[in-house]
């Protein structure tokens, strides 16, 4: 998919704490330049000086991409030795600097600074509960009400983490958070691993970040990915883990290893450009095609485009150049001028194509307008045929947890068969990844596959 259609991920986030007093502002942004992925419409990052006073707090947040919020004049007045950072795209809560993460809450105890990935799914009712209580909020999104849960547990309790203990025992949905308090780094992972959430070391610096990536990008160690239910809390005296929230059940996000994760981080032992390879080879399998060159949709379809190639025997090639200058096409206002920015990032390289029967692999179908006008464009070029396999299901319901799936009428699979989806957009076959084949993407981890077969991990809004 291009940006146009792109099912959009909920965010990414990043802690460090350096013991020795090392700066960690300039981490967190090399951190979250590589989760950008995660989330391109705001960035924050909030720092802790642990050898100052425990109300010493640096916060800068802003609209945009990492680098475009974070300037070296911004990152070298950040001065402290812990801190947390986050990219977001927003699922819950309007796109809003007021909705801007970390979110930060100075309140009796001192303050606190959180970032969360995820959605949860009981808001309502727990917005509703405090608002009784006299709370007032300033944002719209549900990472607050997990803010002031902490805080208003954390004046009843001995510690911030039995705070967020019974925080996390009140909410219920998907979520990967890293949580700053003037002298703790903690991170907390939901009971079913629906969001990634994972442990590095850099020297005597410990880091939780979203993905294994963002340790790479910092020249830290992967340790290991942190448990579902896992709250893992790290000070000057090292690390430790409460385990009370852990379960037997697990539903991780299969979306993660379609698309979502960067494609060489490694998420719960497994690692996502294998999957995808994988992904392409059962494709190949299950809806083989009669063609001469298989081609990847940039970036997110070459991986399943080889694996693909890989079990079919027919070559694989690349058929569209990127134009990696072009702004992001999500952003523009109308149909019609999205679609004129669809041709300015991607044109045919029309030697690869003419005269050829052509695969062609994505990852997903949302709408059908961005693999329509694709398809067009190949076939403006001289491509005889253009048979589309797509390296995920249908999409037939909406997800609570996180991933913006639209609503069931902009989902183009939930009122049209494949053949009528075909005809659509101009393919000469369609092939979708047939459910039953997901697992072999991850082995025997255990998936949640909601936004493909209905069938949720837990109770769902009803509303």
């Amino acid at each position: 998919m291009c940006q146009d259609e792109r099912i959009k991920e909920a965010c990414g986030v990043f802690g460090i704490y350096n013991p020795h007093g090392e700066d960690a502002a300039s981490s967190i942004y090399y951190g979250l330049s590589s989760l950008q992925h995660r989330g391109q419409e705001s960035c924050g990052i909030a720092v802790f000086d642990t050898s100052g006073p425990k109300g010493n707090m640096n916060v800068q947040r802003g609209m945009g991409l990492v680098s475009e919020v974070f300037k070296e004049d911004v990152l070298s007045n950040m001065k402290g030795n812990l801190g947390i950072g986050h990219v977001r795209y927003s699922t819950t809560g309007a796109a809003t600097l007021s909705n801007a993460q970390p979110l930060v809450l100075n309140y009796i105890k001192g303050t606190l600074a959180l970032a969360h990935n995820g959605n949860l799914v009981n808001t309502e009712e727990l917005r509703n509960e405090l608002a009784q209580n006299g709370a007032i909020f300033h944002t719209t999104t549900d990472s607050e009400v997990i803010a002031y849960y902490i805080a208003r547990e954390r004046v009843r309790t001995k510690s911030v983490e039995e705070a967020i203990m019974k925080t996390a025992e009140k909410i219920k949905g998907a979520y990967g958070l890293v949580i700053a308090s003037p002298r703790k780094l903690i991170g907390v992972r939901d009971p079913l691993g629906l969001k990634p959430l994972c442990l590095g070391k850099r020297d005597d610096s410990y880091i939780i970040a979203s993905e294994s990536c963002a340790l790479t990008a910092i020249g830290a160690q992967f340790l290991r990915d942190i448990k579902p239910g896992e709250i893992v809390t790290i000070t000057r005296e090292g690390i430790t883990s409460n385990l009370t929230l852990c379960q037997s059940r697990q539903a991780h996000c299969i979306f993660e290893y379609i698309y979502f994760a960067r494609l060489d981080s490694k998420l719960d032992g497994i690692s996502v450009y294998e999957s995808r390879l994988r992904a392409g080879a059962a494709l190949a399998k299950a809806y083989p095609a009669d063609a001469d060159l298989v081609v990847g949709v940039p970036d997110s379809g070459i991986t399943a485009a080889q694996g693909f190639a890989a079990e079919s025997g027919i070559p694989f090639g690349l058929a569209f150049y990127k134009n990696s200058y072009v702004g992001r096409t999500f952003i523009k206002p109308t149909q019609k001028e999205r679609e004129s920015s669809v041709r300015l990032k991607l044109s045919v390289l029309e030697s690869a194509v003419k005269g050829k029967n052509i695969v062609l692999v994505d990852d997903s179908i949302v709408r059908g307008t961005t693999i329509a006008n694709l398809i067009h464009l190949l076939k403006h070029a001289g491509a005889k045929e253009v048979h589309v396999r797509v390296s995920s299901p249908p999409f037939l319901y909406p997800c609570y947890f996180g991933t913006d799936v639209p609503s069931n009428q902009l989902l183009i699979a939930s009122s049209h068969s494949t053949e009528e989806i075909r005809q659509l957009i101009g393919a000469d076959s369609l092939g979708y990844m047939k459910i039953e084949d997901l697992q072999s993407m991850v082995g025997d981890l255990p998936l949640c596959k909601a936004c493909f077969d209905n069938k949720y991990p837990m109770e769902i809004p009803k509303q």
